[in-house]
């Protein structure tokens, strides 16, 4: 508690001053003032300024009206003192993004092997010699056949430089996409501030010096200042010093209020004395980055770890605390490994180093049998004698089958895999700003598809949040509708509309409707809408009062909080004595009372028995109907009885009178019950947490459909909870909680620490075979660990306070429960994506290995030409992942369960589509490969030598082999079984226009790719087989096998366990409280996709 002070006169001393060229105070001067503290801080104002009066005259401001808003003295204030902007961290420039996709190993060794083929493929020795060097080398070669040898390493080489812009341009496109993200939310920023004497909302971008803001409750402050009047205000700076205690700022001890900490209790009125890097949160940032900077030369690309926090906007304030402490600890806390919410990335990262070590093996396998194989035809079955003139020859052999395995290599490792993430979320996160959903983490879109469980809010998210007050007890008398004025006696009538004036937060008030015959505007506490708007349907004006007792002159505010449950106002009369006024509750208020008054206007005696009447007859009949029940009471305290102890509110809030109890009626949005009903069919468990009255809670949730009659389910009040999950020591047990969450529905009279209870025990508890993804809902500022805590925090954009939006992943910009079904859809559509991606990338991976492996071994030499292999890996990777990860979502996608933490991403229908199109795949290779020249009468491709020309026969089984993966992509896009593989197809114009332009370049480098693509032209009737084998994809994906007879098949792509990490490591770990998968793979996978992945994850969190 603290005393309401304000100091200066009602003009300031601004005038005329405004229009001077200089102000009085220096920029270097304010910076020096803001880093005291306390008296010190005060002591500086005092010998300085004279008082926080003078400081404003020195920034020619008034403390009561604010700057007068004229423009060019806006524009001289950010022109002097700065803007309130922390210039964001540089963006890679294109030729940095390709130097980082140069950086791929792969690539590196593709690029060496290529050119030393080039290099290679100049020397020629004389045809006496050649013969010398045995039948592989290619006696048979024409004279130009030699000469064009170069052609497979220059295609090579181009083939690498277009994977690298093609990833270039992808990685600079995400980022673009990103900062346009981080640029929409900063949008989003306002705060209130006073000019020209009208309160009115601005950007945080444009505030400056000598701004006078209004802070209050939920505020995250965006600027440093000077307190010039406080109403009880408390400020966790947690985020600047470490300490967790919250600092009560008053104009006697401690008025610095600084940036980036957080509003906790209370409002108040701050003058503007420092923005953007010139505030202390400017200050730190710009320490991260000229630190940054430092171990840039020092270390190289380590600092890419080190920007994860320091360049993100709402994690610099965890990076500030450790500045005081040593250097060795701070950089222990920058190495470990992220909290990683994201169940996706973990099953992704344990399958992608899965497949990238099986890769690894078949190409090793690859290169050392064509080695084997040439080196014993060669020496052994030819009888070759060693010669040194032949060692170029065979040099370029050695190369060629370096080149094919690690070709085969490539198109074994899934490189595409973080790409196809990437593009999912980032389409998703754009279309979800349409649906009023603003994410801030991307891995919270996909998660958002695994939950479980929704723990709601009731008011404003279930509820409309526009509050009305329709019932009422009045001396005496229970009223159904609102009275008329002339029924209430007018003492009573005056105390009313008096203590709801001064009692509700000023900056709450009923404005005119926006159009004629439009509801009037709620602007404010909606609570406190209500009891407004009372008044003012009682015929009374709450805005005179407040003309004649501004709010400098309340003498103390005991702001409304969690623990309190309620708010009251202390005003000073004439005589000297004091009267309070105080809204909450009114089962908590009403055991306060001792009086209560009645239809004369006279107080009466109020007992236990009378207040037990009154509940069961007013408070339960009002909350049965779900109406928020809100008593109102006062207390005088005689001068006689000299000063109270104002500290003591035990004894301050009690012996009240009460006045009335009225009921708020906040009707359920209409849309809410349906989009309930698809959760819960959608196996998602939906619950309420509020902090209204059991009854209350008990009603609306029926309205809802969270409740129906006749199920078994529990309510419980929030006591009652922490009764039944906490043993005799009052600790909380795991084994209690998971006795009541499956079964609770409604948690009401909740306290935020029993809302993180709740999620924490949802999420820690193991009694369902399924572990449980907890998505929570949250406004206030307190909800901020359980916001944090959840698995997807959602926070209100219209009601929420920016404490909660920070500890947020996505923000409902309409406050709106139906938005939440909408992120589930988009969720589930982005793991849905993913998987069709994983579908049709595997069967590519399969089956190309298999073919250059098969081939290697049998033929010497693989059918897939190393250029043909990379066009094949661009099809596989950067356009499928475009075609498949941006498939819109459909509403059949919440008639199934969620998939949950341990539902692996390859079920066994998957499994099943995987490995019977590679089988048909195959067989057609393989007959073509082997039968091919006699199918189509022509000459086979088969033990070509080193330079020979691209044969008809090894075009027509590449041709072949694209088409079905062109075709296959149709049957990819349906993972759960379903025949009709065309359905909704063209709804989604990308997979349309990808596989027309993947046709399109095929053919164009069949007909006319030439040498570089090793290449012939076809005729049309072996276009047409190609395609009669190609459309055979579709054909052979409608012959369907019952996934059931085939219990054979193992799923793949599960999380990694707890049970699967080693002791030593999950000892390094102990601190933590989730295990972050991505970084125990690759700690464990040591493979070059990792690379890949980590440069996009760390954009990812850069940006978001």
């Amino acid at each position: 508690m603290a005393n309401n002070s304000f100091r200066g006169s009602k003009h300031g001393r601004r005038g005329e001053a405004n229009h001077e060229t200089e102000f009085s105070c220096s920029l270097q001067e304010l910076r020096s003032l803001m880093e005291l503290r306390g008296a010190e801080a005060i002591t500086r104002i005092q010998e300085c300024y004279g008082d926080v009066n003078g400081l404003c005259g020195r920034l020619r401001t008034s403390p009561v009206e604010g700057l007068d808003g004229n423009l060019e003295d806006i524009n001289r204030r950010k022109q002097d003192f700065g803007q309130n902007v922390i210039p964001p961290k540089k963006p890679k420039t294109f030729v940095q993004l390709v130097w980082e996709a140069l950086q791929d190993v792969t690539l590196i060794i593709l690029e060496v092997a290529a050119i030393i083929s080039l290099g290679l493929s100049f020397y020629s020795p004389p045809d006496a010699e050649r013969q010398n060097c045995g039948e592989a080398a290619g006696g048979v070669e024409d004279e130009g056949e030699a000469e064009a040898g170069w052609i497979e390493g220059a295609a090579i080489l181009l083939s690498v430089v277009c994977v690298v812009l093609v990833t270039a341009f992808n990685d600079w496109s995400k980022e673009k996409q990103f900062r346009g993200l981080q640029s929409r939310i900063e949008q989003e920023q306002k705060f209130t501030v006073v000019r020209g004497g009208q309160v009115i909302q601005i950007k945080v971008s444009e505030i400056v010096v000598g701004d006078i803001a209004q802070v209050k409750y939920g505020d995250l402050l965006p600027a440093d200042g000077v307190l010039i009047q406080g109403n009880d205000l408390k400020i966790d700076e947690s985020s600047l010093t470490g300490e967790s205690d919250h600092v009560k700022k008053t104009l006697d001890k401690d008025p610095m209020l600084l940036s980036g900490t957080h509003v906790m209790e209370g409002s108040g009125k701050m003058l503007v004395t420092a923005v953007g890097v010139n505030s202390q949160t400017g200050i730190i940032f710009t320490l991260l980055g000229a630190g940054e900077e430092e171990d840039k030369g020092k270390k190289g690309k380590q600092h890419i770890t080190a920007c994860n926090c320091s360049c993100v906007k709402d994690g610099a304030t965890v990076e500030m605390q450790p500045l005081n402490e040593d250097r060795e600890q701070d950089n222990k806390k920058k190495n470990l490994p992220k909290k990683e919410k994201s169940v996706l990335q973990g099953k992704l990262t344990k399958l992608a180093v899965q497949i990238g070590k099986a890769g690894l093996f078949m190409s090793t396998i690859t290169v050392i049998i064509l080695i084997t194989r040439f080196l014993i035809d060669t020496f052994w079955i030819q009888g070759v004698v060693w010669s040194a003139e032949c060692v170029p020859i065979y040099v370029q052999f050695l190369v060629k089958f370096f080149i094919i395995g690690v070709t085969v290599l490539v198109v074994a490792v899934p490189e595409g895999l973080p790409l196809a993430v990437t593009i999912s979320l980032a389409y998703s996160v754009k279309k979800m700003m349409k649906d009023n959903n603003l994410v801030r983490h991307l891995d919270a879109c996909e998660t958002m598809g695994n939950a479980t469980a929704i723990c709601s809010d009731k008011t404003g998210t279930l509820t409309m949040n526009r509050m009305t007050v329709v019932q009422a007890y009045i001396a005496g008398h229970h009223y159904k509708k609102v009275p008329e004025s002339d029924l209430i006696p007018v003492k009573i009538l005056d105390l009313l509309t008096l203590g709801i004036g001064v009692n509700c937060a000023y900056t709450t008030k009923i404005m005119p409707p926006e159009r004629e015959g439009g509801l009037p505007r709620q602007v404010g506490n909606k609570t406190e809408c209500a009891l407004l708007g009372f008044t003012l349907d009682l015929h009374r004006d709450y805005q005179s009062i407040r003309n004649e007792i501004p709010e400098e002159k309340l003498f103390k505010v005991y702001t409304f909080n969690s623990v309190r449950k309620s708010m009251s106002t202390v005003l000073k009369n004439h005589d000297g004595s004091y009267r309070m006024f105080s809204k909450g509750a009114s089962e908590i208020l009403l055991k306060k009372c001792c009086q209560i008054l009645m239809s004369s206007g006279e107080a009466k005696a109020f007992k236990s028995r009378d207040r037990d009447d009154l509940v069961k007859r007013v408070v339960e009949s009002m909350a049965s109907e779900g109406l928020r029940t809100i008593c109102l009471a006062y207390r005088d305290f005689p001068a006689s009885e000299g000063e109270p102890d104002w500290d003591n509110e035990a004894q301050i809030l009690t012996g009240l009178t009460c006045v009335a109890v009225v009921g708020i009626e906040d009707p359920v949005r209409p849309e809410v019950p349906d989009a309930i009903r698809k959760c819960q069919r959608a196996g998602i468990t939906v619950r309420m947490v509020t902090g209204d009255n059991i009854n209350t809670a008990r009603a609306i949730a029926t309205k809802c459909g969270i409740l129906h009659p006749g199920d078994d389910f529990l309510c419980l009040e929030g006591k009652e909870f922490n009764r039944r999950i906490r043993n005799e020591l009052g600790e909380i047990e795991q084994e209690r909680i998971d006795k009541i969450w499956p079964k609770l529905r409604v948690l009401a009279r909740s306290s935020p620490t029993d809302k993180h209870t709740l999620v924490k025990g949802i999420i820690d508890s193991t009694v369902l075979e399924q572990s449980q993804v907890v998505a929570v809902t949250g406004d206030g500022t307190n909800d901020g660990p359980a916001l944090k805590k959840a698995d997807v925090g959602f926070a209100m954009g219209i009601a929420g306070t920016d404490v909660a939006k920070e500890a947020s992943d996505i923000i409902l910009t309409d406050d709106n429960f139906s938005s939440i079904v909408k992120a589930v859809m988009w969720g589930r559509n982005v793991y849905d994506s993913i998987s069709k991606f994983l579908q049709f990338q595997l069967t590519v991976n399969i089956v190309a290995v298999i073919v250059a492996f098969s081939g290697a071994c049998i033929t010497q030499d693989s059918p897939l030409k190393a250029v043909q292999m990379l066009w094949v890996n661009l099809i596989m990777d950067t356009f499928a992942s475009l075609a498949l990860a941006t498939e819109p979502p459909t509403e059949a996608l919440l008639l199934r369960n969620p998939y949950g933490r341990n539902k692996p991403l390859i079920s066994r229908t998957m499994m099943k589509n995987i490995l019977g199109h590679a089988v048909y795949q195959l067989t057609t290779i393989f007959l073509l490969l082997f039968l091919g020249e006699k199918m189509f009468d022509i000459d086979s491709g088969r033990n070509a030598p080193l330079h020979a020309p691209p044969s008809e026969h090894y075009t027509i089984v590449f041709n072949t082999f694209v088409l079905m993966q062109i075709f296959n992509e149709f049957n990819a896009r349906k993972i759960h079984g379903e025949r009709n593989v065309f359905e909704g197809v063209f709804n989604n114009i990308i997979f349309c226009a990808i596989v027309l332009g993947t046709l399109i370049i095929q053919i164009l480098i069949v007909q006319f790719g030439g040498k570089p693509f090793s290449c012939v032209r076809l005729t049309i009737e072996q276009w047409l087989w190609c395609i009669f084998l190609g459309v055979g994809s579709l054909l052979w994906g409608q012959v369907s096998i019952p996934t059931k007879w085939l219990k054979f098949l193992k799923t793949a792509g599960h999380g990694t366990q707890r049970e699967e990490i080693p002791e030593e490591e999950l000892e390094e770990m102990k601190d933590m409280d989730e295990i972050d998968h991505a970084e125990m793979e690759l700690r464990r996978g040591q493979v070059l996709w990792c690379r890949g992945l980590n440069r996009i994850q760390t954009q990812v969190r850069c940006h978001s």
